[in-house]
């Protein structure tokens, strides 16, 4: 005996009996039961990849993290000695230190989870030969439309890794120049000599030219008359050097003696004396300006006088050139020159004589 369902409206629909649901139903719990052995094997697969390869991001993440703070606060304590402020700048670092780990915990994230994702699929018995080569063809197609952000992105990677400039430092990267106030992975911000903010790219510098690291160099230029004694100019810049050698914050910001160098210049009205020292980095200007201040009041006393300074006696004259107050020759002071003759009145004809 079976049993059939007949539609009693709409288009006629095949029977289906009892025992065939029945069948199929058979058949599909003995499909079920022949692959849930391949089923949970893969699923257990997939999910022991998943968890090994999140539990390996986050041990390493981890384990850069305490790397990064660890150098950090090695950072801190060597600022914090008498020498610090001279070897070890700490945002400089940090930041630096900041970056690298940034760099370094995304490339070891993509790596993991991509892997990750590569074995889960190959476990899932997918072809991956044409996902690869797609990824190839969208790889290099977005390299070529991202070339510039590719290379800022490289160059930045590759400036922090050499440490060729870091917050604090005075640079002139060709496009601009000023203080590095923020490094970044595409762009660096400098703060210029005005107060503007420059934004320039990594991948457009060509060159740089770093003014913080190792040491500068001041030097002035103290211009003086021909006429007064060398002798005596010397051993009053002597003088100056060797005090402001001994005075602070000076004998720190100097890292060797100032140098009398002698006669950069001879002219007809004046001498150039040049001194030079070397400073910290970035301390070159203001050294400069205290030898200026320097000089020129220990010249005072001295009554030794500057070439643009007010004479010091009322009597005195600043020295010039004495040519300079004579004018040249006229061609018309001559009665034979030809420019005189040709100036001269016409004399008056015979025919106009009568």
């Amino acid at each position: 005996m079976s049993w059939s369902v007949v539609p009693t409206a709409g288009p006629p629909s095949d029977s289906v009996t009892l025992d065939e649901a029945a069948g199929r139903a058979t058949e599909a719990a003995s499909w079920v039961e022949e692959n849930w052995a391949t089923w949970l094997s893969v699923g257990l697969r997939m999910v022991l990849i998943l968890v090994i390869a999140l539990v390996l991001r986050h041990a390493i993440r981890r384990a850069l993290t305490k790397l990064i703070e660890r150098m950090n606060r090695t950072v801190q304590t060597v600022e914090g000695s008498a020498l610090g402020g001279l070897l070890v700048n700490a945002e400089r670092r940090r930041q630096r230190s900041e970056a690298i780990g940034s760099v370094l915990r995304s490339v070891t994230s993509f790596l993991i989870l991509g892997t990750a994702a590569l074995m889960m699929l190959g476990a899932l018995n997918i072809n991956l030969a044409p996902l690869l080569a797609s990824a190839g063809v969208a790889g290099v197609a977005l390299g070529f439309g991202a070339r510039n952000l590719v290379t800022d992105f490289l160059s930045g990677v590759f400036m922090i890794l050499e440490d060729q400039y870091g917050v604090g430092d005075t640079i002139d990267a060709g496009v601009a120049s000023g203080e590095v106030i923020e490094v970044g992975l595409r762009v660096t911000k400098l703060r210029g000599e005005h107060g503007e903010i420059w934004y320039v790219r990594n991948g457009e510098v060509k060159r740089i030219g770093n003014l913080s690291q190792g040491w500068a160099t001041a030097g002035v230029d103290v211009v003086v008359p021909p006429a007064e004694d060398l002798e005596r100019v010397r051993a009053v810049l002597d003088e100056v050097a060797e005090k402001i050698a001994k005075d602070d914050p000076w004998n720190e910001r100097l890292w060797g003696p100032v140098e009398v160098l002698g006669l950069d210049s001879v002219l007809l009205d004046a001498v150039t004396v040049r001194l030079s020292a070397k400073t910290m980095p970035g301390q070159s200007t203001a050294v400069e300006r205290e030898l200026r201040w320097r000089v020129k009041r220990a010249f005072d006393e001295a009554g030794i006088r500057i070439i643009g300074a007010a004479p010091t006696a009322p009597g005195d004259a600043p020295v010039t050139d004495p040519s300079a107050g004579v004018s040249a020759p006229s061609a018309l002071a001559s009665p034979t020159s030809p420019q005189s003759l040709a100036a001269s009145p016409i004399p008056p004809g015979p025919n106009l004589a009568k």
